[in-house]
């Protein structure tokens, strides 16, 4: 509807235009970007670590290291102490297991030579069950020497813990200096930027370079509302409501003062005569205007008929439709020539149409 009435050149300008605002903010956006996230005088985020005295943290790192050795060393040596418990205990059972079978034969021989070989094989048995206890001891000793690593260990980790403890508040304000510095650093460069861009649209909006400064509103729009708003600390949201309450203050005053010069000019505007409203506005807002169903004069709705739109607006008197004085067909009345015959507007009806 807007670009219906435009000549196909200025159709293809505006949508060139367009283009051009879109890529040239988007190589602002970029730079920006690059800017923003590479600020001088901005540190590193700092760490809780970063706030204890190396002096206590050193010896505590040193303890953590050499018993995590100590607790790696000791349970491989568990795991081979197990093992050969578990070999010394397979060994008995299965010798065990054989004796039993051959005393069972022994008692129903009842040979009194074999009692020799009784006590040897007893004798065998206690030797077996002996190294059976040896590498349980060594276990159950590896065990408990596993205990007292995980112990130290967890008395490590509380020291560490308590060190923090102490460090969280230093770490807290440094944090906090160290985002409000780089929230204003951030909000320095971005927050005239949007100030610019206001000021563009209030009173740029007429240039003829205004695709580029359109790139630029958008471009100044995006950094303060999308690229700002990612590091805004956790007091952010007094900013963010400060921010919108001014904005939104400052805005309300501008329209306000804006419909006001509009409603005065209406009113300049309905005291004209209807040839000076028509050449007041440039045809192709006429066009638009009367396309919309809008009168150009007084910019209220068009009345409509039982036979479509009125001829004149029923608020300004304003002429919007006629009839050629040619052929006699209703056509727009702002049109310079009769879309059905050619005619100008204007021509005096011919004799035969008269008649």
């Amino acid at each position: 509807m807007i670009f219906r009435s435009l000549r196909v050149p200025e159709r293809v300008f505006a949508l060139a235009a367009w283009a051009v605002s879109l890529v040239f903010a988007s190589f602002l956006i970029g730079l920006g970007g690059k800017i923003v996230g590479e600020l001088p005088g901005v540190e590193k985020a700092r760490t809780l670590r970063d706030f204890i005295p190396p002096a206590q943290l050193a010896p505590l790192h040193a303890s953590r290291d050499s018993l995590v050795a100590l607790q790696r060393t000791t349970q491989d040596a568990r795991d081979r102490a197990s093992q050969q418990h578990t070999v010394a205990r397979n060994t008995y059972s299965a010798q065990r297991e054989s004796f039993d079978a051959w005393v069972a034969t022994r008692t129903a021989t009842t040979d009194p030579q074999q009692d020799p070989e009784v006590l040897s094989r007893t004798r065998t048995l206690d030797t077996l069950k002996a190294r059976e206890r040896v590498a349980e001891a060594e276990v159950e000793q590896l065990d408990a020497q596993l205990l007292a690593i995980t112990q130290a260990q967890e008395a490590n980790r509380e020291a560490e813990v308590e060190l923090e403890i102490a460090a969280r508040g230093t770490f807290e304000r440094a944090r906090f200096q160290e985002e409000l510095k780089t929230f204003g650093i951030r909000l320095a460069l971005t927050l005239p930027l949007l100030l610019v861009a206001g000021w563009l649209v209030a009173r740029k909006r007429r240039s003829e370079y205004w695709p580029l400064l359109r790139g630029f509103v958008l471009f100044a729009v995006f950094a303060f509302f999308v690229e700002l708003v990612p590091y805004l600390p956790s007091y952010g949201g007094y900013v963010r409501y400060g921010v919108g309450i001014i904005a939104s203050g400052v805005t309300g005053v501008y329209v306000i003062r804006a419909m006001r010069r509009y409603l005065a000019q209406r009113q300049r505007v309905e005291q004209q005569s209807e040839a000076e409203r028509r050449r007041a506005l440039p045809y192709e807002e006429l066009l638009k205007r009367i396309d919309a169903g809008v009168c150009p004069g007084c910019e209220r709705g068009v009345a409509k008929g039982p036979n479509g739109a009125s001829n004149f607006c029923v608020h300004c008197g304003l002429r919007h439709f006629d009839h050629c004085g040619a052929c006699q067909t209703r056509k727009n009345a702002f049109y310079p020539y009769c879309p059905t015959c050619g005619v100008p507007a204007g021509t005096a009806p011919s004799p035969t149409v008269a008649a």
